[in-house]
């Protein structure tokens, strides 16, 4: 059913279920949007020529998954895509909901379809649904039944089986912007008959929401309820309401992982205000700092590793600081291991290294060790060959055993380990060099096969 303008968009069959929240709804469901110029934010999606804006001026609406952070309006815009085509709405919570209740919702769709009534399924938080419960949608979606409108806070592409994925569209909400958030605090405040904010105030609740409009509208309501129209509503009264105003976060969730990454990023990149910054928007956000100093020993050993080692050993001792002093005063250490490994020479070679080593080992099988190099601690052990023709380092000139082996037959040599040329790493590599020149002279001095004249010390 498609509606050609946006006054008989609205004009469409109605959604099923009430419209209109009970007087003691929650004030964000009071105020949730009817129409589309209600909507506040979104314009990449809700601007003119944009793909929800023109599937709600169409009415036709194809199966999609909203992403984004909560309060961004994934209900709202379920609930006015579902009107638009004059759709029958079933909405399902991922939280409470299983297939029996999809096989319910499926049965409605079938009945809807009889009376020539197209369905709309809207499922929050999909994510939590199992991968059994997310095919159950699949044969339903492919033969059109109903339209599928998934909302998520977590990235769809490792939330939501690839079926699935496959078969939505997915479109990408954004926070609200502090404009739009100052907006919609006039439209509560309004709705409330409150006495105005001040300037102060507006700031702090429109940073206290950082872009989720329930979160703002859920503070204001107890603001109002607590404040009781004496005067303008100043910071003492937030205070009084809410307590300590904290910014969004999120346990193991996107917030938490991309905070991880821009921290992560400004150390690499090398930006030590940047790298503070995040620190302390994670810590803001609840990270608990034990798990930023983990984060911050990682760092040490990916990308800055042997250009400088003294920051593995800073990063640890910033941890130890951490678990002696607690918080706030432990952060401190964290901050100044952070910026440590921002302004210092970086170096991923181990790393890479690493990484490009055990692709070789688990490429290669189990190789046996060379006899040279293997242990001989009893007769038996020498009798079969085992340590014959090893050269002692220590023995030969400069501490080197030129031209020696140490890989197994059939592996080819790398390198490797590729020193960065940063910070000590210059001085290692020109060690290296010095040493790949001995191996293309090979001239050991002394016979290879010659006993040492001290013996190799046990490994281990």
């Amino acid at each position: 059913m498609a509606a050609s303008a946006q006054e008989s968009l609205f004009d469409a069959a109605p959604v099923a279920g009430p419209q209109a929240a009970p007087a003691g709804a929650p004030l964000a469901e009071r105020l949730r949007p009817q129409h589309l110029d209600e909507v506040i934010g979104q314009p990449d999606l809700l601007g003119p020529g944009r793909p929800l804006r023109v599937a709600l001026e169409s009415g036709h609406v194809p199966s999609m998954i909203l992403w984004g952070p909560p309060g961004t309006g994934k209900t709202t815009l379920a609930r006015l895509l579902a009107r638009a085509t004059g759709a029958h709405l079933v909405v399902l919570s991922a939280v409470l909901a299983g297939v029996k209740d999809i096989r319910d919702a499926v049965e409605q769709a079938e009945a809807q379809r009889a009376r020539g009534r197209p369905t709309v399924v809207f499922v929050d938080e999909v994510h939590r649904f199992n991968k059994a419960q997310q095919d159950a949608f699949l044969p339903h979606v492919e033969s059109g039944l109903f339209t599928f409108i998934g909302a998520t806070t977590e990235n769809p592409a490792f939330e939501v089986n690839s079926a699935l994925l496959s078969r939505a569209a997915v479109h990408v909400l954004q926070p609200l912007a502090d404009a739009d958030l100052a907006t919609l605090l006039e439209r509560a405040r309004a709705a409330l008959q409150a006495p105005p904010f001040t300037e102060a105030a507006r700031e702090r609740l429109v940073a206290h929401a950082d872009g989720d409009a329930r979160r703002l509208l859920n503070a204001v309501d107890a603001v109002v309820q607590a404040h009781a129209g004496h005067g303008p509503v100043d910071e003492a009264a937030l205070e009084r309401a809410l307590g300590r105003l904290q910014r969004r976060g999120d346990k193991g969730g996107d917030i938490f992982y991309d905070l991880i990454s821009a921290l992560h990023k400004s150390v690499r990149g090398s930006d030590p205000d940047a790298a503070l910054y995040w620190l302390a928007r994670m810590l803001d956000a609840g990270v608990d700092p034990r798990y930023a100093a983990r984060r911050i020993v990682r760092m040490a050993s990916e990308d800055i590793g042997l250009a400088d080692p003294r920051g593995l050993r800073l990063a640890l001792d910033a941890a130890e600081v951490y678990e002696r002093l607690g918080s706030p005063e432990g952060e401190l250490a964290l901050a100044e291991a952070v910026v440590y490994l921002a302004v210092a020479p970086k170096s991923n070679a181990v790393y890479a290294a690493w990484g490009a080593v055990r692709a070789v080992v688990q490429r290669e099988g189990t190789r046996p060790v060379p006899m040279h190099l293997r242990n001989a601690p009893t007769k038996l052990a020498k009798s079969l060959g085992h340590g014959a023709g090893y050269r002692y380092a220590h023995d030969e000139a400069q501490g080197y055993a030129a031209g020696e082996r140490y890989l197994p037959d059939g592996v080819a040599p790398g390198p490797w380990y590729v020193p960065s040329g940063r910070g000590l790493e210059a001085r290692i590599a020109e060690r290296l060099a010095q040493l790949r020149a001995l191996d293309a002279a090979d001239t050991p001095s002394r016979a290879p096969g010659d006993e040492p004249s001290v013996p190799p010390p046990a490994p281990g």
